[in-house]
């Protein structure tokens, strides 16, 4: 008879790689099991990636001491992208990085908790590959002096993430600070690609226009929740960005002069968000008939979307190329016109939301479906309460039969709103066989 086989026969390589599945918080547990797990559980290449903000499920390292034997013994060349909070951003720990990890290319500063900063004047060297680089800045700490010593080693960013502090923004008007000189940024980084200022209080136009200006290869600009953007100085973004394919501007203070003004006709873009601006009609109608390869648009919570611009676009504009739509919150568009809109375009798109108008109902999807046959992703439903009563059973059987391809499904309707049947774990059974690449299904 064989013997019985079990975890502790297993080879090393399928440890390791069952390992791999793991947290860092999880295989340091797996550390104390037994000698042979220890070894594995310390193997450089669980390693490539380590963030140390235990705020956000990393790791906490106690001192600066214990970090520099790791970075040395643990992490070593394998290391690829790393983590580190306000207290272990200093220049003997950045020395250390450039040093034993020449492999580096991904780091992520947070300074959001900082009320002073370490002292990097004697900060001589730092990691030199660097690709992509996100800094969480404070609100009231000056970024200069450490940003100083980093100029001239960052010069082959590809992708750069700056996150503000809007979130914890109060109502009362505070004085902003400009915490970060952009205009000088802009400078030491020419090879930006992907630029990412999400929610900074004091970005405006003038921060566009200085990395636009220097910046040829840029593909992705963001700034979401910048409300000091106005879009004036799109129209020579657009001039100066001939490769610029993605603009995000969601709850930006967007002006509709300005955004008429661009050359739409000759641009690359084919992501649009325009999330929450207060653009009207008009510009609306002017900007989507001219943009000739879109392929994804958010512009949900937008007053000025109606019936009007979507005939005008699906008439006038060229719609070939869409794959993702998001109106979420739409409350001037009727469910006829998004009905004829998806009669016509439905089976192209790949990701749909429709959620925050209490008058698409699942009436309206269990018409859409049949047509949406292609969707990986669809978001429905609204938190208010609804004067009619949603049969998920009977949504569920439709999404099941239609839309094989669905990947994640997310549901919005107030629980109130929900009626389920004898049959309702039945049609949950049908989703969980018929869409068989589901990853997420969200109840909110």
């Amino acid at each position: 008879m064989f013997a019985p086989k079990t975890i502790e026969k297993l080879p090393d390589k399928v440890l390791l790689h069952i390992f791999s599945y793991l947290s860092h918080r999880e295989i340091c547990r797996m550390a104390r099991v037994c000698k042979k797990w220890r070894v594995i559980a310390y193997d450089t290449r669980l390693w490539k990636a380590v963030s140390l903000r235990p705020e956000v499920l990393g790791l906490h390292v106690g001192s600066l001491e214990a970090l520099l034997a790791l970075i040395s013994i643990r992490f070593g060349p394998t290391l690829r992208y790393i983590e580190l909070p306000i207290e272990l951003i200093t220049h003997t720990v950045l020395h250390e990085l450039a040093n034993k990890c020449p492999n580096l290319t991904h780091m992520l500063l947070d300074f959001s908790t900082a009320m002073q900063l370490h002292d990097f004047s004697e900060l001589q060297t730092f990691p030199t590959k660097l690709k992509y680089m996100c800094i969480c800045l404070s609100e009231v700490i000056f970024m200069e002096g450490f940003m100083r010593k980093i100029y001239n080693f960052i010069n082959g960013l590809e992708i750069l993430h700056l996150v503000g502090t809007y979130e914890k923004v109060e109502e009362e008007e505070e004085e902003i600070y400009e915490v970060i000189n952009v205009h000088k940024m802009k400078s030491a980084t020419p090879n930006l690609r992907v630029i990412n200022l999400y929610g900074i209080n004091f970005i405006d136009d003038s921060h566009i226009d200085a990395f636009s200006s220097n910046c040829i290869q840029l593909e992705c600009l963001a700034v979401n929740f910048c409300n000091k953007v106005t879009g004036s100085t799109m129209k020579t973004l657009f001039q100066r960005s001939r490769r610029l394919r993605c603009l995000l501007m969601n709850q930006t203070s967007l002006k509709s002069e300005h955004v008429m003004a661009v050359e739409w006709e000759k641009s690359s873009i084919q992501e649009l968000d325009v999330t929450a601006t207060d653009l009207s009609a008009e510009c609306l109608i002017d900007m989507l008939t001219r943009i000739p390869g879109l392929r994804f648009l958010r512009a949900g919570q937008i007053n000025g979307f109606n019936d009007s611009v979507l005939k005008a676009w699906t008439e006038n504009g060229n719609t070939r190329n869409l794959i993702a739509l998001d109106l979420e919150a739409s409350d001037n568009l009727s469910d006829d016109a998004i009905k004829k809109f998806l009669t016509r375009h439905g089976h192209q798109l790949l990701g749909l939301s429709l959620s925050g108008m209490p008058h698409i109902t699942d009436q309206l999807w269990m018409a859409a479906l049949p047509i949406v046959t292609n969707a990986k992703i669809l978001i429905m439903g609204t938190r208010e309460r609804l004067g009619v009563n949603i049969h998920v059973d009977q949504l569920m059987d439709g999404i099941a039969n239609s839309c094989p391809k669905l990947e994640r499904l997310e549901l919005r309707w107030d629980p109130e709103n929900l009626r389920f049947s004898d049959k309702s774990q039945k049609a949950i059974d049908i989703l969980r066989v018929k869409c068989l690449k589901m990853k997420s299904l969200v109840l909110r």
